[in-house]
């Protein structure tokens, strides 16, 4: 048993003392990306009866099960996808051999991870199909996190300069205008009468025992001291990367005053954007930047410039998508071949030797 599986192994059957009724339906943790979703689910992972997966994104492959059955070898597309069993020492040996559907399919390999603990998942790659998760899941809870999205932006593009994920073409405007989607999501989660609640990282990071206080109230169990500290938590599941640096810490670290990366046209851009947002919101949404330290112009995104930005953001995630359809069809001969070209042309190591980090595509 590898060092990685036997941690999760000793997790787990801590957690199987810890039974509760409320563990009966998923809990999904969704934010946008670089807007604490990692910290968030480190905090609560501390609590005895939470055991959430990270990023396990099998919903992004929901192309595998169709027509009451799933590809013989979806747990093997799975894990070449991003590791996510091997991350968490999932034992497949223990899965049916057939599952009808993406929810049988979820819920086997998440329950063997939590035991009788709460099952889920975090993930960021869920903030547009969060109705679709509801309606897979009736009694899925939903758990969102905003930032200031001239913050999302900030960390999204330092993280490119390591993070070649994040590096891609357009991730700024897949982060700004992906920050909108993700509130109507959860605007359409509201009215199918699902369960959200919602949070702002900036009031984690600030006071971390009330907001996660106000998340155990949702969930319906008792707060637990060990949630508001870093001190302990298992991040074992969590790729190794620079941009996972202070999720892996001992401490709850808010975001330091840098050097501005935004350029000032991303700059005037996201302003522009967040004015639209208050006037459409009535002032309330986004909550922050607070609005005392807004721009004084006020100028609003236009229509011309709002149409202009959806066919490219909508572009780029048709593209997204149509890589996670590659995944799900192309011969799994073909799929290592490019991967191995891949990694031969940029001087990565063999996938072995970096079975914690980000996935190759």
């Amino acid at each position: 048993m590898s060092l990685s599986m036997g941690r999760n192994f000793a997790v787990n059957e801590k957690r199987k003392t810890h039974s509760d009724p409320a563990a009966a339906g998923p809990v999904f943790v969704v934010g946008m990306w670089r807007s604490g979703t990692s910290l968030l689910y480190a905090l609560l992972n501390q609590h005895p009866q939470i055991a959430l997966m990270y990023e396990g994104d099998l919903p992004l492959l929901w192309r595998l099960f169709r027509k009451g059955k799933a590809k013989s070898d979806w747990l093997e597309r799975w894990d070449f996808w991003n590791g996510a069993l091997s991350r968490h020492g999932i034992d497949t040996r223990t899965l049916p051999a057939e599952v009808p559907s993406l929810r049988a399919a979820m819920e086997a390999v998440y329950r063997q991870h939590a035991g009788l603990a709460m099952w889920g998942c975090k993930s960021p790659n869920y903030f547009d199909c969060m109705t679709r998760l509801a309606r897979e899941f009736p009694d899925g809870r939903f758990i969102v996190i905003y930032r200031n999205p001239a913050d999302i932006c900030r960390s999204v593009l330092r993280a490119g300069r390591k993070s070649r994920w994040f590096a891609k073409s357009g991730m700024s405007l897949r982060a700004l205008l992906g920050y909108r989607e993700m509130k109507q999501e959860a605007g359409r989660l509201t009215a199918m009468g699902a369960h959200l609640y919602e949070l702002q990282y900036e009031d984690m990071v600030r006071d971390p025992a009330s907001v996660l206080t106000g998340i155990c109230r949702f969930l319906k169990i008792p707060f637990d001291p060990r949630m508001v500290s870093l001190e302990g938590a298992d991040r074992s599941a969590i790729y190794d990367a620079d941009h996972h640096a202070k999720v892996k810490g001992k401490q709850i670290v808010a975001a330091a005053q840098r050097e501005e990366i935004l350029s000032p046209k991303l700059e005037k851009k996201i302003e522009r954007y967040v004015n639209y947002w208050r006037e459409e919101f009535g002032g309330r949404w986004p909550a922050y930047p607070s609005q005392e330290r807004d721009s004084t112009d006020h100028i609003r995104v236009g229509w011309m410039e709002r149409t202009s930005d959806g066919l490219i953001y909508r572009s780029l995630r048709a593209f997204d998508r149509a890589v996670a359809s590659f995944y799900c069809f192309a011969p799994l001969g073909v799929l290592r071949f490019y991967r191995g070209l891949k990694r031969s042309r940029l001087g990565l190591p063999k996938p072995e030797k970096v079975l914690n980090s980000a996935s190759a595509d």
